[in-house]
């Protein structure tokens, strides 16, 4: 069973400055944790726990408000995997400006993305919604993402609101999977970085399903083959 090894610098850590996982961490035991039954046989393990989550996310809210500075912000979430993660990122980004002395005001956007065949990233993305992104022209934007691996997505996302002209883009995502692609996109921000795996759990999806867990989890091939499309 996972969790029962590894040692303790592979596995995430509440408060730690870096969520960097290593290859070999076995993860936590699917005993240790409630989930919905109806994924009982299509997990391998839990990768990161929703307090680990919450605890790291918080740590990302306070960074980005001292980059920040005193500039409204517009953060731009992107759907569907992103909308758990933005929501407790914003939350926290509220809760430092209300105990601080500064009046930034904070927007939030949607726009969806899509990249991925069951558990393939595919060369084609398709960028849906953002027909206002001409409102970012000289506004301070962040963009909010779940999962960033090759950074192809990203990068488009990237180039398409710089058409418009902002005043600065700063990105977070939730997690950076390793790729090993010299060329690989990172994000300014991140919480967690993570082995070349697919991970479902906090919104993050495999054809829809799984965004019900709490917890991030590494998908195993009975949950693949169940909901295949």
């Amino acid at each position: 069973m996972a969790g029962q090894g590894g040692s303790s610098s592979a596995a995430p850590r509440r408060g730690s400055g870096r969520g960097v996982i290593s290859d070999d961490w076995p993860g936590y035991s699917l005993d240790l944790f409630t989930y919905p039954q109806h994924y009982y046989e299509d997990l391998e393990y839990v990768l990161i726990p929703h307090g680990i989550i919450v605890d790291r996310t918080e740590c990302l809210a306070k960074g980005i408000m001292q980059d920040i500075g005193d500039n409204n912000i517009v953060v731009l979430c992107v759907l569907k995997g992103g909308y758990k993660f933005c929501a407790d990122l914003v939350e926290h980004i509220k809760t430092l400006i209300r105990n601080s002395e500064r009046s930034i005001s904070v927007k939030v956007d949607f726009v969806r993305l899509k990249s991925y065949h069951n558990d393939q990233s595919t060369q084609d993305m398709q960028i849906i919604g953002g027909d206002d992104l001409s409102k970012l022209t000289g506004k301070s934007v962040l963009i909010v993402e779940d999962i960033i691996g090759t950074g192809r997505t990203m990068k488009a996302l990237l180039n398409n609101i710089d058409k418009y002209k902002p005043k600065m883009i700063k990105v977070a995502s939730l997690l950076v999977k390793r790729t090993y692609q010299p060329d690989g996109y990172r994000p300014d921000y991140y919480g967690f970085e993570i082995p070349n795996l697919f991970v479902v759990g906090y919104a993050l999806d495999y054809n829809e399903h799984f965004r019900d867990l709490n917890h991030i989890c590494v998908i195993n091939d009975n949950g693949k083959g169940k909901y295949e499309v």
